[in-house]
């Protein structure tokens, strides 16, 4: 009878073992989901409503929230001082998987150089993922006299150019090909969202550096000419539009020009604030893949021409760390060009 006994509570112990084992094992693989469960994710933007960072953000926090079941993802636009506003906001907020961001890689040149305001280490992000490589293009307005980037060269008056805050992409990309090819632009910070392309037509400013994607239906309602375009290879919809890593300067000058484009292949970045839990931010980025993976959410940033070219997790966190590690000669470089102004 003891025998019995003890070979009936044997088996209860090895069967609430093996469930036990299952349900950890089942765990690791796919993390909880309860935890966000009538649960709302705030997702901050460094700029106004109605750009390209805002356009993004709300379609891929359209489909996040479907991919999260129970949760709700609002979009809360925190403008302001080169998008270093929105990413100290993520940065500082509570580390529970209930704030994430999107802003501009342009702070990597910040970092470098130590500009005032930033509270955050890009290093520390609990890094979701990046929907797109930056394509970056320099336009200036149809009834300017700029036909050319030959044209810009000659200038011997300023050129007013637009852009969103000091430290912002649009100002340090505009100041460092000032440098690289000897450019007389005279920046006017202060345009966000649409805000310079509006001033490009009334004629304030001449032109303004952004994002293909951003800018692609100025370019397409024929309000402005490209004159110069930034990344590893012409665009598709640009064959005859000069390509800035093929122009003839000096090793230090095309030294700035990679960096600009291997800034930009960080494009459209989400993170969170540092040291998340591994659990939450699993789920995030589990999320997050799926969501920029899923045929519906595809064909519709198709429909609004938004591109798509995601990188997840910690491949991003790779490629940040990679774009801050800069050799001396850069980091002395960038200093003497962005803390010039």
């Amino acid at each position: 009878m003891e025998e019995k006994k003890m070979n009936f509570y044997l088996t209860v112990i090895a069967v609430t073992l093996m469930f036990s084992s299952g349900n950890n094992a089942a765990a690791a693989i796919r993390p909880d989901l309860d935890y966000f469960n009538d649960k709302v994710i705030n997702f901050i933007v460094g700029t106004q409503p109605g750009g390209g960072y805002d356009t993004y953000a709300r379609l891929i926090g359209k489909y996040l929230q479907k991919n999260i079941p129970g949760a709700k993802v609002i979009v809360k636009n925190m403008p302001g001082a080169g998008h270093i506003i929105g990413a100290n906001e993520t940065y500082l907020a509570k580390p529970n998987g209930l704030t994430i961001g999107s802003f501009s890689t342009g702070l990597i040149y910040s970092q470098i150089v130590g500009k005032k305001g930033i509270r955050f280490d890009l290093a520390k992000y609990s890094w979701i993922g990046k929907a797109n490589s930056e394509y970056r293009v320099l336009v200036v307005g149809q009834k300017t006299p700029f036909g050319s980037l030959r044209n810009l060269i000659e200038s011997k008056e300023p050129i007013k150019m637009a852009c969103s805050g000091v430290g912002g992409t649009d100002y340090n990309e505009t100041l460092m090909l000032a440098n690289a090819l000897g450019i007389n632009f005279k920046l006017v910070p202060g345009y966000n969202g649409r805000e310079g392309e509006m001033a490009i037509m009334r004629g304030e400013i001449a032109g303004i550096i952004g994002s293909y994607t951003g800018l692609i239906s100025f370019i397409k309602a024929k309000e402005c000419r490209v004159l110069l375009q930034i990344g590893t290879k012409k665009h598709k919809d640009l064959p005859d539009v000069p390509l800035a890593t093929e122009l003839k300067v000096s090793p230090k000058e095309k030294s700035l020009i990679s960096l600009i484009v291997a800034t930009n292949e960080l494009g459209r970045i989400t993170a969170g604030p540092p040291n998340i839990p591994l659990e939450r931010l699993a789920v995030l980025r589990d999320a997050y893949k799926k969501t920029l993976t899923q045929p519906e959410f595809l064909k519709e940033a198709e429909k609004i021409g938004l591109e798509i070219n995601p990188a997840f997790g910690e491949e991003v966190a790779q490629m940040i760390r990679g774009a801050i590690r800069q050799p001396e000669e850069n980091i002395l470089l960038l200093n003497k060009i962005i803390n010039a102004e």
